[in-house]
């Protein structure tokens, strides 16, 4: 992979978790600075990362080759505006930002961007993400393979061609591991409440969720309701457990969690 200096603008969950993802996939960490105006979460990631830091998001612009805006979307217009002076001419620009659409930034730098939208997801910091971006039309191969290159140090990674396409990734992938961890939960709690430790209920939890995962992954040939199933067998306590749940409207509620997770990113591109 080139080697390019690479700035966070941010030191969040989501910075942390690809900072990760490229230190882990050997990325030389002296490449990386991240910046923040606290000093908490910079300290831990030069300890836990060894790259650089600083409370100048100023500074470590101008001294990059990639800027990546991880800032909450509420904040983005008054960071960039205080990054407005700096040349971004040579900069490719990353964010990662849910809903703000990407003409946006060159408005709040105040000129023309190599700029590519990405929608990763919090595993990226184990190495197992999931990240959509989108790019301008005419950027160059090389600006896009570096990107791509980038966020594949934490996963798996999908191009889109529309910007209404990433609001999907957002619901897919970018929110969804929410979604698995509150059906976990509910499930640890359901072995709790009928009287099984909660540590050896996360136990069987956990490793059935790995271990659907993995099947859908290694069987591309089965679509997932043929694995499905696979394991109910008729009138058995799997059809039993599926069919209050189909009782419960489950396929629906996730539709409409998954619309309101998209109707929520279009109405922050209008508000931001």
């Amino acid at each position: 992979m080139e080697s390019r200096r690479i700035c966070f603008i941010g030191a969040g969950n989501m910075s942390r978790s690809i900072i990760s993802g490229l230190v882990r996939g050997g990325y030389p960490a002296q490449e990386i600075t991240a910046s923040n105006p606290s000093r908490g979460k910079l300290d831990a990631l030069q300890q836990d990362f060894g790259i650089r830091v600083t409370q100048d998001n100023h500074e470590a612009a101008s001294q990059a080759d990639v800027v990546v805006l991880s800032v909450k979307p509420q904040l983005m217009e008054q960071v960039c505006n205080q990054l407005a002076d700096i040349d971004f001419s040579n900069k490719l620009v990353l964010t990662i930002a849910a809903g703000i659409p990407a003409h946006r930034y060159s408005d709040y730098l105040k000129q023309p961007l190599r700029l590519i939208r990405t929608m990763p997801n919090t595993p990226t910091q184990i190495g197992a993400g999931m990240t959509g971006l989108l790019s301008h039309p005419e950027l160059s191969d090389t600006d896009k393979a570096f990107a791509e290159q980038m966020m594949r140090t934490g996963g798996d990674i999908t191009w889109v061609d529309r910007e209404q396409d990433l609001n999907l990734v957002i619901a897919l992938a970018g929110s969804s591991p929410a979604y698995f961890f509150l059906f976990i939960e509910s499930m640890i709690n359901a072995g709790k409440n009928l009287g099984m430790d909660e540590a050896q209920a996360r136990q069987l939890a956990q490793q059935a969720a790995l271990g659907a995962a993995e099947m859908v992954i290694q069987n591309p040939e089965l679509s997932v309701a043929n694995l499905r199933e696979n394991v109910t067998s008729k009138g058995g306590t799997t059809a039993q457990a599926l069919a209050t749940f189909e009782e419960g409207d489950l396929r629906n509620l996730v539709e409409r969690a998954m619309v309101n997770c998209i109707k929520r990113a279009e109405e922050m591109a209008d508000t931001f």
